[in-house]
């Protein structure tokens, strides 16, 4: 009697509670790697407008200081747009 009863919580746990933990857990890691990915494309996104706003402006050491500047500035407006967007 006892036996059966050890043998049936040990399949409830193993139904109840590991199975869906090993989904929990295969979505988390399925969570993880796209935002590394997100957060990859974002970084080649931001070099290519950085790369772009630089090249737009004259020569110069100035103006290409500004245009690091410019690039900040637009990166962090659309920073604090996707911001804006999440929270809302």
């Amino acid at each position: 009697m006892i036996g059966e009863f050890i043998e049936l919580a040990k399949q409830y746990l193993k139904d109840a509670i590991l199975a869906p933990a090993r989904r929990l857990g295969r979505l988390a890691g399925f969570s993880f790697a796209a935002a590394l990915l997100f957060i990859l494309a974002a970084l080649f996104l931001g070099v290519v407008a950085l790369r772009v706003i630089v090249a737009v402006m004259p020569d110069g050491a100035i103006w290409s200081g500004l245009g690091y500047l410019a690039a900040a500035v637009v990166l962090l407006g659309i920073t604090g747009g996707v911001m804006w967007r999440a929270t809302k």
